[in-house]
């Protein structure tokens, strides 16, 4: 069955590429709709079926104005913005099933943000001189195939042919593909997990299986918490056993795993059940030694090698005991069902007794920081134990299960 892809860029100055792209869709059965996001004009190679004036003024601007003010900034943030809201709109009309688009670092940005307003699960390729590096501001917690263009995307050449080529095949193969009508039905809890917290994580995953829910875990790696906060704020999440929290010491401390200010936002803006834990606080995550910012390694800070990539250091009493401010102010602001579950042992394995990290007195700081701001009538419940210990994620899921239980009785 024939499928529709949504080729979308900017066709003024990048009119053969696209002509080429949109030939090899056609070739392969399917029908092609397209978006024109370039600013000085359009292209005679192909018809396009949505021009450039109207993504401009779809984020709020007019085309003439974008040129005549020749501010390549607001250029892009205005066919970015409009992109976004012009594609979403066209998906939910049902023009399309897959969107493919091509372009340098401003027209990977355009582009991306039109694919980043799309849901989980449609299809979106990208070709892209930025693919390869970090791609994160491009891709954000959506799931975007990015292929790197290899040469500029500026000329039809031995080694641009056989790259545009393959990228329509893939995103006509991706939109073709028959995907089995999800069957589960079970709600939803999610979960965040780190290495170090694995075996918690894990249990619990288990034990709330057995009572019948579906657990998704994410790797708090940044991208991680940000992917499942986005998903909470989706409404696609029942509950969230935040085991897992160590993004926000990225962020304090200015590691590469930080997922930003709005980590334990969505849950309490949603009104879903949340469970915290101070899951490997312990612990600022940094690429290898060499890239660790000098102001650390000149203060003696404590270091660990998880691996040859990843440098680990140790959080201090004074971060710890600004996180645990920040887990308080926002869990004060949750509008449904909230509680803590405090690892007395150690928040890893890392800091564990005996082990490299153990340092019982950040920990305290972190624990007395979160009482000492947070509201009354927030559960608080401490352990003695480590939070992979059988005994912590047996009260974990307990806990989840109250939680789950008080929002079904509208408390």
């Amino acid at each position: 069955m024939a499928k529709t892809i949504l080729v979308i860029g900017a066709f003024d100055t990048k009119g053969a590429e696209f002509a080429f792209l949109r030939q090899q869709i056609l070739a392969q059965g399917h029908q092609v709709l397209t978006v024109n996001t370039g600013v000085l004009g359009t292209t005679d190679f192909f018809p396009v079926d949505v021009e450039a004036e109207a993504v401009a003024r779809e984020g709020g601007a007019e085309l003439a104005d974008l040129r005549a003010r020749q501010d390549r900034g607001e250029a892009m943030k205005a066919m970015s913005q409009g992109a976004a809201l012009l594609v979403r709109r066209l998906y939910d009309q049902g023009r399309f099933d897959g969107i493919i688009g091509m372009g340098g670092t401003g027209g990977t940005s355009v582009v991306s943000a039109a694919m980043r307003g799309l849901p989980l699960g449609v299809p979106k390729i990208c070709v892209s001189t930025a693919a390869g590096g970090d791609t994160s501001a491009y891709v954000g917690t959506k799931d975007i195939a990015m292929i790197p263009a290899i040469v500029d995307v500026a000329g039809l050449n031995r080694i641009s042919r056989p790259i545009f080529a393959r990228a329509a095949g893939a995103i006509c193969g991706m939109a073709a593909a028959q995907v089995p009508e999800a069957m589960d039905e079970r709600p939803i809890v999610a979960a965040s997990m780190f290495g170090n917290t694995t075996p918690c994580v894990n249990a619990c995953a288990e034990a709330l299986g057995g009572q019948g829910y579906e657990v998704l875990i994410f790797h708090a790696t940044g991208t991680g918490g940000r992917t499942m906060e986005s998903l909470v704020a989706e409404g696609l999440v029942d509950a969230v056993l935040d085991i897992t929290t160590t993004e926000w010491a990225d962020t304090v401390c200015g590691g590469i795993f930080a997922a930003g200010p709005e980590r334990l936002s969505a849950p309490g803006q949603r009104g879903v059940p949340h469970l915290i834990a101070p899951g490997c606080v312990d612990m600022v995550n940094f690429g290898p030694f060499n890239t660790v910012p000098q102001r650390y390694r000149e203060n003696e800070r404590l270091f660990y090698e998880w691996n040859p990539s990843v440098t680990l250091m140790r959080t201090n009493p004074e971060e710890n005991r600004r996180m645990g401010q920040i887990f308080a102010e926002k869990a004060n602001q949750a509008k449904g069902p909230v509680a803590f579950l405090l690892p007395l042992q150690g928040v890893s394995i890392l800091d564990g007794e005996g082990q490299p990290f153990c340092d019982w007195e950040a920990d305290q700081a972190l624990f007395a920081a979160l009482k000492q701001h947070l509201k009354p009538g927030i559960p608080v419940v401490e352990l003695d134990h480590n939070i992979n210990d059988p005994e912590f994620s047996a009260k974990a899921v307990a806990m989840m299960l109250e939680l789950i239980d008080q929002k079904k009785r509208g408390r």
